[in-house]
């Protein structure tokens, strides 16, 4: 079991990496086989080598294209829209429980911290994400929406490590209730924003 007949280089690619994901996010790095991808996406091990020189580097492909990247797509989608209400919108879904596909970092990052072949392409992906996301904070502090006395690679930082967190503690670990999960966030948002005028001496109070 080759090339499949009729299926261009991309397309094979592509399936190798749907497959890849469901495996990988349903029993993890260690307890997948090269073989059960290539099995599942319909190819021989072969034909996986030779679009992946690895199982690490076939689980950060997969988990570049198959990782959610809501909030990507979200400010794709609509460039000019407040950094703050997409940070809240994606924030406010965070709790509620997820595709298993979403979990494909979890699987990742567990997997980095034995493996250094897999260390290696998540630092840069990681790296990556991040840089994304303090230029996003960039944006919002020139458009005045968060202090500038803030460190953008701090908040972006923060943001992944509440992303990872809510993969980490799914919503049938530990539930909480949707307004109220709405109410902190807001809260902590506010705290970003650039400090108002300091009242003028013998001013209004």
């Amino acid at each position: 079991m080759g090339r499949i007949a009729g299926v261009t280089r991309a397309e094979t690619r592509e399936r190798l990496l749907s497959a890849a994901a469901d495996a990988f996010a349903a029993r993890g790095y260690d307890g997948t086989r090269v073989a059960d991808i290539a099995r599942a996406a319909g190819v021989s091990n072969g034909a996986l080598y030779a679009h992946f020189g690895s199982k690490a580097e076939l689980l950060v492909a997969a988990l570049r294209v198959h990782g959610k990247r809501l909030l990507a797509e979200l400010f794709a989608a609509d460039p000019d829209r407040p950094v703050i209400d997409l940070l809240l919108t994606i924030g406010r879904g965070l709790p509620h429980r997820q595709e298993p596909r979403a979990h494909l970092v979890v699987e990742a990052l567990a997997a980095a911290r034995r493996d250094e072949d897999v260390a290696r392409p998540m630092r840069d992906y990681v790296g990556e994400r991040a840089g994304w996301l303090a230029g996003l904070m960039d944006i919002a502090q020139a458009g005045e929406e968060i202090d500038p006395a803030l460190s953008p690679n701090a908040l972006a930082h923060f943001c992944l490590l509440l992303a990872l967190g809510a993969a980490l503690v799914p919503a049938d670990m530990h539930e909480v209730g949707d307004e109220e999960w709405a109410a902190l966030l807001t809260r902590i948002v506010a705290a970003f924003a650039p400090p108002g005028p300091t009242p003028q001496a013998g001013g209004p109070q």
